[in-house]
């Protein structure tokens, strides 16, 4: 069996107790208050993961709350939303990222110089989710509104780890394998045929260093699910834009010590998918542009590295061979399992992510300083009452929704 630990505390999957776990999470349930959160796009109400999560999600009677981050067009869809969530037996927010009242008060923030009014995206919504989660909880989870292979034991490993007095973890995050649902193919392709080789050829090039061997320590680093204390939750300064995850990650390294992180193990798990693209603009290579210069940035920041032009033309060199290595092992990895496995669009995706590193190193001497929304210290700082305000908003927005709802 797998017991083999990294360089932060991994839990792995031993068909764990879930019982027990949930059990465990109810007796703590009023020293430590927890806060689930969602980032979601109105379409996802539309699809029948997010129905799938919402019928799980009541039977996790140790959540306190669920906060709802919703990016949505109109009145009617978020109308439409709050009426959806209200089957929960949690305390619910839907809090309306774009919507007029959450404009208001980041009006009045840039009115006293912290301007947030460019912020969007799926970061802009985590950002107003821990703000608000932090308010009542002490431990905040977050998962995405897509997952196919949902079930309510996700939940509980996620917050059982930062719950748990005893361990003293601060942050946790998720790892899985990313096998169709359907196909049973391998996914997960900006992981593997990018992440994986990039960050062996990046330690290959520049050397062992601290912030690498962290990272490298993740096995699913891209996984959008995780569960975090609130005290560090408001300290992080969340990205805007396809780095997020790793963008985080390095928010974490500054603000955690190694022996306070986990991740866990998930089991399989499946979500929709996006396509390669043509161009570093477009689809995964655009996600994996950005992905790269947030780690050229982070290394910068955090181990004093100066990039130059040997260092592109080495990683570029050395990730193709790296990428290949691996494509031999994945195909060995998928026959002897019965999974099929194309070796030569696995081999025309990695010539298609080898054409990002230029476009990385372009990104990153351009803009050497990464787009992070300020963390909610400095938010509460210019404004105390911050999170008191957003909670009266996303109040008053429910409100006015019931009551649409209740005439339509």
């Amino acid at each position: 069996m797998d017991f083999r630990q990294e360089f932060i505390t991994t839990i792995h999957d031993f068909d764990a107790d879930l019982h027990y776990l949930e059990n465990r999470l109810m007796s703590l349930r009023e020293s430590s208050p927890m806060a689930l959160l969602i980032p979601s796009l109105y379409e996802e109400l539309e699809r029948p993961a997010l129905t799938k999560i919402k019928q799980h999600l009541k039977d996790c009677h140790y959540i306190n709350c669920v906060n709802v981050c919703l990016y949505a067009e109109t009145t009617e869809q978020y109308c439409h939303a709050v009426e959806f969530f209200s089957e929960l037996p949690q305390e619910v927010n839907v809090i309306w990222t774009n919507g007029l009242k959450v404009k208001e008060l980041i009006n009045k923030l840039s009115a006293r110089n912290l301007d947030l009014s460019n912020y969007a995206g799926k970061g802009w919504a985590v950002w107003l989710g821990l703000g608000l989660s932090s308010l009542k909880a002490r431990i905040i989870a977050l998962h995405d509104a897509d997952i196919v292979t949902f079930d309510r034991s996700l939940v509980a490993k996620l917050f059982y780890p930062v719950v748990e007095p005893e361990f003293g973890i601060a942050y946790n995050k998720a790892y899985y394998t990313r096998l169709g649902l359907e196909t049973r193919a391998m996914n997960g392709r900006a992981v593997r045929l990018f992440v994986a080789p990039l960050l062996a050829t990046l330690e290959d090039v520049l050397g062992r260093n601290a912030y690498l061997q962290y990272l490298r320590s993740y096995r699913y680093p891209l996984a959008g699910e995780f569960a975090l204390t609130s005290e560090l939750a408001v300290n992080l300064r969340i990205p805007c834009d396809w780095g997020l995850e790793v963008g985080l990650l390095a928010e974490v390294y500054r603000n955690a010590a190694p022996k306070r992180i986990s991740q866990v193990d998930l089991g399989f798990f499946d979500h929709k998918h996006k396509e390669v693209g043509d161009n570093p603009k477009q689809g995964l290579q655009k996600m994996c542009t950005e992905i790269l210069a947030s780690i050229l940035r982070t290394l910068t920041e955090t181990e004093s590295v100066v990039f130059s032009e040997g260092h592109q033309m080495a990683l570029q060199v050395k990730f193709r061979r790296v990428a290949q290595d691996l494509i031999r092992q994945y195909f060995v990895d998928a026959t002897c399992n019965g999974i099929p496995y194309d070796r030569h669009l696995e081999e025309m995706t990695i010539e298609n992510f080898e054409k990002v590193i230029p476009a990385a190193f372009d990104r990153y001497l351009k803009e050497p300083v990464a787009s992070r929304i300020p963390d909610w210290t400095r938010a509460l700082a210019v404004m105390p009452n911050l999170r008191e305000l957003l909670q009266l908003a996303v109040e008053q927005d429910m409100a006015e929704a019931r009551e649409r709802n209740a005439k339509s």
